[in-house]
């Protein structure tokens, strides 16, 4: 086709590495938004490996309300249905090829959802994943069972610790990292001991965190190189149950245990910002109320998201 001298390529006639640079600048929504259907090298662009690295849904949220009994949240039906046909859509043009998914703190995924994506992703190696509410127990160790490949993860912290990390010793021999959005305990810190001797790094800022807990992690993970306690309220149970006893700094015999890692990183300071955040919300961060993205962040450049 000639106008004014100049031949003239049609869209659809742009190399493959071309289209694909191109779609890189694009978000998962845009990507899954219709345009694999122009023509056949468009949807071939579309599925391109380069594209499909991470699935990143950590700007998308749940409509939903709370309620008081489990699993403590209503989603609106056409929000999941919005999340499933995203899902959907994304697992069909990746083939496979998804390495790390991202969720956000709000998006309330379901079992369904969970199990869909982990079965259609089997190259995984690393998952943040905030929100279990909607999640239970089979839904959750169905999806760990999928990802044999699993190094890293950011989970809340739970209740029932021991069945979920015990699931991830079993399927994930190349677990190295872990990040706790949630206050750690002494069965926290006990069940990693005894389940994952082979952690390298384990972030769990912005938390309450029980000196006990922190000395067992020290002592129990030999081979940890990497322990984040930023912005945490350090606290000790004191004779009454009621109470806790905080401590302001970190004291000597901590620090001399914790002289054997590589990086201990610390701030308990009355003037940084986060450790005030996390003193007014009592050691269990309302993210919803500070800035957007603010929960992505770490220390741990390789938890920073």
């Amino acid at each position: 086709m000639e106008d004014g001298g100049y031949a003239v390529r049609r869209w659809e006639d742009l190399e493959t590495d071309i289209l694909v640079r191109i779609f890189q600048s694009f978000d998962v929504f845009e990507l899954t938004s219709g345009i694999a259907h122009v023509c056949s090298g468009w949807r071939l662009a579309c599925c391109d490996p380069l594209l499909w690295k991470t699935l990143d849904l950590s700007m998308m949220k749940s409509n939903f309300i709370k309620i008081p009994l489990e699993p403590y949240v209503y989603v609106d039906g056409r929000s999941d249905k919005l999340l499933s046909r995203l899902l959907k859509i994304s697992m069909s043009l990746s083939r496979g090829n998804i390495t790390t998914l991202i969720f956000h703190f709000n998006l309330y995924v379901s079992d369904d959802q969970l199990t869909y994506t982990a079965e259609r992703c089997p190259k995984l190696k690393r998952l943040v994943l905030p929100a279990w509410n909607r999640i239970k127990k089979t839904g959750i160790c169905k999806a760990i069972s999928c990802w044999k490949d699993l190094e890293s993860l950011t989970m809340p912290s739970i209740a029932n610790p021991p069945y979920f990390i015990e699931e991830i010793a079993k399927n994930c021999r190349n677990f190295r990292e872990l990040k706790i959005m949630g206050p750690c305990d002494i069965l926290f810190a006990s069940t990693l001991v005894a389940y994952l001797p082979k952690l390298k790094v384990l972030s769990l800022r912005c938390s309450m965190l029980l000196r006990e807990a922190l000395l067992m992690i020290l002592e129990g993970l030999p081979q940890l190189e990497v322990l984040n306690i930023s912005h945490c309220l350090l606290f000790d149970l004191s004779p009454s149950p009621t109470s806790k006893r905080i401590f302001r700094e970190i004291d000597p015999f901590i620090l001399e245990k914790a002289s054997q890692l590589r990086r201990f990183l610390t701030c308990s300071q009355d003037t940084c910002v986060m450790c005030q955040r996390t003193k007014t919300d009592e050691g269990l961060l309302r993210w919803y109320k500070y800035e957007e993205g603010l929960w992505k962040e770490d220390e741990v450049s390789s938890l920073n998201h």
